[in-house]
């Protein structure tokens, strides 16, 4: 339930439109509603953080995943499921026939209504190889489905720096960065000392035996020498996406702020 309809819904009980059987009815599972004995699906997240639940597919049967997403989708337009592997995805999509699948990104997602960009700025998603590609896809396609403008510059690792140098100028017209990254992991560092906006550090599992699954680049990017970076676990696409998204929104909420301080006058 977003603040809107909560509004609309308060708004209703009191004007009489509908009872206040019906209302407690709706408001009851404001807090979370218990999915037989398996899950606990939160409702309030959205008031609390500015996003709904989303739901980890790893580890949970595809019935439950289908009961999850049901519950979900009576109050949220739009659901996602992470992690979702194709023969999951094929049973799924088979039960609830407006489920999308982004195999690259293995996120599944039911769309109820038409996306839209609801908040200002854009998220660039860089990856810097063809093989990070699954983590970045699955940053972008998560932030494009929380309502945010994304743009995608893939396979412009350091290993050819020519390549990440050809698009200067669109990089710096982003306002967060996401920089995905395997082997070394130094993209980040690079990108953050070419422009004037946060970068959120991505490390992921590719490489060789001395990677260590992602251990090597996520040092990397912690011992950074550049400024403004920012780091979230391994392959974790979907946790730099709402970093970056509480960044914009945070934007949002300052500049809202400011009109309200100045008597509802821009600039």
């Amino acid at each position: 339930m977003t603040p809107d309809l909560l509004q609309q819904l308060l708004t209703a009980i009191a004007s009489g439109h509908i009872s206040s059987q019906e209302g407690f009815e709706q408001l009851k599972h404001l807090s979370f509603q218990a999915i037989d004995d398996f899950a606990k699906v939160d409702h309030q997240r959205q008031l609390r953080t500015g996003f709904p639940e989303v739901v980890w597919g790893p580890g949970k049967t595809p019935e439950q995943i289908e009961q999850i997403i049901q519950v979900l989708a009576v109050h949220n337009p739009v659901v996602l499921v992470t992690r979702v592997e194709p023969e999951v995805a094929d049973l799924l999509g088979d039960r609830i026939p407006l489920l999308q699948y982004y195999p690259q990104a293995r996120i599944c997602a039911l769309v109820q209504t038409p996306l839209q960009i609801k908040y200002s700025g854009t998220i660039g998603v860089l990856s810097a190889g063809t093989a990070d590609l699954p983590v970045a896809e699955e940053a972008a396609i998560t932030a494009s489905l929380c309502g945010f403008k994304v743009e995608k510059l893939w396979d412009v690792g350091v290993a050819g720096i020519h390549r990440l140098l050809s698009h200067r100028e669109l990089i710096q017209a982003m306002d967060v960065l996401i920089v995905v990254a395997g082997m070394e992991g130094a993209l980040p560092s690079v990108v953050a000392g070419l422009v004037h906006c946060p970068v959120i550090g991505v490390p992921t599992s590719v490489g060789y035996g001395t990677s260590f699954g992602g251990v090597a680049p996520l040092l990397t990017m912690l011992n950074s020498c550049a400024v403004g970076v920012g780091v979230v676990n391994i392959d974790n696409g979907f946790g730099a996406a709402m970093l970056a998204g509480q960044i914009l929104r945070t934007v949002d909420r300052l500049q809202s702020k400011s009109t309200m301080a100045n008597g509802g006058q821009g600039g």
